[in-house]
């Protein structure tokens, strides 16, 4: 099996290259031109490392970085910095993920290919019925509007929910909503729910970065779990 990592030199995308690395998976790792992944992964003999602005590519050449994958797996977000969370691209993760998906649909290969994307808590899955409180709306309504990239999330998952659906022809897709992230150095025991247990803004948890990379890798190669979550937008916890 073959999975295109996006984002593969951030901090969760490194530790899922790995972790699917360690799974006997071949790996095709875009990160950008100045980036570089660690000693240890970069001479792997199951990666394959690709130099790359996402965004700048044509249609023909994601198409072609995409032929041959059993699954797309993006890490993509934003830098914590000024020009990251307020510069250009605002629409980092959506405009990836369309694109992707438009690759994706002009596959030769005759099964559908799987496209996990980490996201985040705060973003409702519309499908349910994920209610929050007032107050917390409120929070979210004014950071979708100050913050950037948490629109830019919602807009990359509703693009998958609405545009692709449970149904297309060429793809299937999950959407991994982790709570607050954390560095850890060993995967730990964690949880996972439909839907959020605790308020994103008032009550957040914590989910460690490699039980972010683990979750996904597990998409990517347990069928049994995949089944479970296709189509769905898993919420991840740090056990307690």
């Amino acid at each position: 099996m073959t999975t295109l990592v996006v984002g593969a030199n951030g901090a969760t995308g490194r530790l899922l290259v790995r972790e699917l690395l360690q799974r006997g998976e071949s790996v095709r790792a875009v990160v950008r031109e100045s980036a570089a992944l660690p000693e240890g992964l970069a001479n792997h003999a199951g990666l394959s490392v690709i130099r790359a602005t996402l965004l700048e590519w044509s249609d023909d050449e994601l198409a072609e970085l995409v032929e041959g994958c059993d699954a797309v797996a993006s890490c993509l977000g934003h830098n914590l910095s000024v020009k990251g969370m307020w510069g250009q691209p605002r629409r980092l993760v959506t405009e990836a993920t369309r694109r992707l998906c438009r690759a994706l649909s002009r596959s030769t290969s005759e099964r559908r290919a799987k496209l996990v994307l980490m996201n985040t808590t705060g973003n409702r899955n519309r499908d349910l019925d994920e209610r929050i409180s007032f107050a917390q709306a409120c929070v979210v309504a004014l950071i979708r509007r100050l913050v950037p990239p948490h629109a830019d999330n919602e807009e990359a998952a509703e693009y998958l929910r609405s545009e692709i659906g449970q149904a297309h022809e060429r793809i299937e897709w999950a959407v991994v909503r982790p709570d607050g992230l954390v560095d850890e150095d060993e995967v730990s025991a964690y949880e996972t729910h439909p839907s959020p247990t605790r308020s994103a803004i008032f009550d957040a948890g914590k989910t460690s970065r490699i039980n972010v990379a683990h979750f996904m890798a597990s998409l990517v190669t347990d069928e049994e779990l995949w089944r479970r979550w296709r189509g769905q937008m898993p919420v991840l916890y740090n056990q307690r």
